[in-house]
C-alpha cells in the first residue's frame, strides 16, 4: 500500500514539473515573440514609409494579373446519366492591365479589363449538337482618364472609355463615352470621377433599339495590391439626360491571391443593368413578346470566374 501511495506520488510530482517546465517554456517563447515584434515593427515601419514615399513619386505605375479558369470531361457508356456518351468543358479567361502616369501638375491613367469565357456540351449520340466551345461571357472595357490637378484631391479630367465585345457581334453593339468634369481622389488608390457632361455613342446594327444620347457619366475604380493579394474593383455609370431607358451601368470585380511565382487563385464577378441590350435581345429570342421598353423585363445581368491566376 505505502508503495503504491509513493509511486503515486512520483507520477503526480513528475506530471507537475512537466506541466510547470511548459508553461515556463511557453513564457519564454511569448517574451522572444514581444522582442521580435518590438525589433520588426520600426523597421516595418521604415519600409511602408519608403513605401509610400516611392508611391508619392511622379513616373509611370504599370501592372496586370487575370484569372483563368476550367474543366474538361469525358464520359463513354456511363449508363446512370441521362447522356452516358459525351464530353463537355468551359474555359474562362480573365484580364486586367493598368499603365498610370503621376506627374506633380497631372494625371494620366489607362487600363484593360477583359473577360472571356467558353462552354461546350456535346452529346455523342446525336448529330444536331455542337462539338465546338461556344463563347458566352465576352466582355472588353478600355479607359483612358486624364486629369490636371487644382488641389492635392481634386482635378479637371476628360474620360474616354469604350466597352464591347470581342467574340461574339464586334461593335454590335460598342460603347464610346467622351466627357469632361473633375476627378476625385479622396484616398490612395481610389479615383472618382464625375463627369456631367458625357456623350454615350452606341454603335449597333439595330437603330430602332440602340441610341446615343447626352448624359452624366461617374466612374469609381479602386485598385490595390497588400502583399500577395491584388484586387481591382470597378464602377462605371452612364446616366442619360434623354431618358432612362439608354442609361446603364457595369460593375466589375477582380481579386487574386498568389501562392507561389506568380500564380495563384483568382475569382472574378460582374453585374450589369443595361435595357438597350435586354430589349434587342428579347427582339431576336421572340419578337411578339417584347415590342418596346414598357413591355421588357429588365433582369439583372451577371458574370463569375473562380480558377488559377498570374499576376506579372
Amino acid at each position: 500500500m505505502k508503495k503504491t501511495i509513493l509511486t503515486i506520488a512520483m507520477v503526480f510530482t513528475i506530471v507537475l514539473v512537466n506541466a510547470q517546465t511548459k508553461e515556463e517554456l511557453e513564457a519564454q517563447i511569448a517574451a522572444k515573440k514581444d522582442s521580435i515584434a518590438a525589433l520588426t515593427g520600426p523597421i516595418q515601419g521604415r519600409v511602408d514609409a519608403l513605401q509610400a514615399q516611392i508611391d508619392g513619386m511622379p513616373g509611370w505605375r504599370t501592372g496586370a494579373f487575370g484569372t483563368i479558369g476550367g474543366s474538361l470531361s469525358n464520359f463513354n457508356n456511363w449508363f446512370a446519366q441521362g447522356t452516358p456518351n459525351n464530353s463537355s468543358g468551359n474555359i474562362g479567361i480573365t484580364g486586367n492591365a493598368f499603365a498610370n502616369l503621376k506627374e506633380e501638375k497631372f494625371f494620366w491613367n489607362n487600363s484593360l479589363n477583359l473577360n472571356l469565357g467558353w462552354v461546350k456540351l456535346d452529346n455523342k449520340d446525336i448529330d444536331t449538337d455542337s462539338e465546338d466551345f461556344e463563347a458566352l461571357t465576352d466582355v472588353f472595357q478600355l479607359t483612358s482618364l486624364y486629369g490636371r490637378n487644382i488641389s492635392k484631391n481634386f482635378a479637371v479630367s476628360a474620360l474616354g472609355e469604350y466597352r464591347t465585345t470581342l467574340l461574339n457581334n464586334f461593335n454590335d453593339p460598342g460603347y464610346l463615352d467622351l466627357g469632361i468634369g473633375g476627378t476625385w481622389t479622396p484616398i490612395e488608390n481610389l479615383i472618382v470621377v464625375i463627369h456631367p457632361l458625357n456623350y454615350n455613342f452606341v454603335f449597333a446594327d439595330n437603330d430602332a433599339v440602340f441610341n446615343s444620347s447626352l448624359g452624366a457619366k461617374i466612374v469609381a475604380d479602386y485598385t490595390r495590391k497588400i502583399g500577395a493579394v491584388a484586387f481591382k474593383s470597378n464602377l462605371s455609370i452612364f446616366s442619360s439626360y434623354e431618358s432612362s431607358n439608354l442609361s446603364n451601368w457595369t460593375w466589375t470585380n477582380n481579386f487574386s491571391y498568389t501562392l507561389w511565382k506568380g500564380i495563384g487563385v483568382g475569382f472574378d464577378f460582374g453585374l450589369r443593368n443595361n435595357k438597350q441590350e435586354a430589349l434587342n435581345f428579347a427582339l431576336a429570342q421572340d419578337p411578339a413578346t417584347a415590342t418596346s421598353f414598357d413591355d421588357l423585363d429588365n433582369e439583372l445581368q451577371s458574370f463569375y470566374t473562380i480558377g488559377l491566376s498570374y499576376s506579372f
